[in-house]
């Protein structure tokens, strides 16, 4: 398991193509960006999803992790859905928040470039896949990004077309452009 450190989260990743080890704990709040489910492993938080309806983020994690068994905890959680909770909300969390991050080594790669992407500022897909070498896996960088299970925590928000404009978001471009616009004010 390699690790990284950056303010508010600690990115522990999985050797690539490792599962997730379960039983995955999971427990559901409120942003200002609508409701947020998180999953914790017994490694760390391996999940952040954002949406209007429990049952559909409920889904969204049982479809993410496969096979892997899935226990509602919200009291045991608590500590941790409060600090994702503040971090989407004000940007600042109470502690380091654990992540344990699977993925291919590929997408990995592109998760920790990501990281790297200050609050406020963008790249396009295509300055992603020229940074890690690879200029002509633009797709591949826009698929590491819709593959992405840790909202916010891995940035995937902030990357854009070329031309700048606002592409697809696993969690709604709406709630891209609203984090877009609140980074840009900080």
């Amino acid at each position: 398991m390699t690790t990284s450190f950056f303010p508010t989260f600690k990115y522990n990743f999985r050797a690539p193509g490792s599962k997730v080890e379960g039983p995955i704990q999971y427990a559901i709040g409120k942003t200002v960006l609508g409701r947020v489910l998180i999953g914790r492993s017994r490694h760390g938080i391996c999940a952040i999803f954002l949406g209007d309806d429990e049952h559909a983020l409920q889904k969204q994690v049982t479809d993410a992790f496969p096979g892997i068994e899935m226990v509602a905890a919200q009291s045991e959680l608590h500590r941790e859905l409060s600090q994702v909770v503040a971090f989407v909300d004000k940007d600042a969390a109470d502690g380091i928040i654990d992540l344990d991050i699977g993925g291919s080594p590929f997408q990995q790669k592109v998760w920790q470039m990501l990281c790297g992407i200050p609050a406020g500022q963008t790249r396009s897909y295509r300055e992603v896949a020229e940074h890690l070498g690879v200029p002509e896996a633009v797709r591949a960088v826009a698929g590491a990004c819709a593959a992405n299970v840790l909202a916010i925590a891995i940035p995937c928000h902030r990357v854009v077309r070329s031309d700048g404009s606002i592409s697809g978001y696993r969690w709604g471009v709406e709630r891209k452009r609203a984090l877009l616009a609140e980074e840009a004010e900080q």
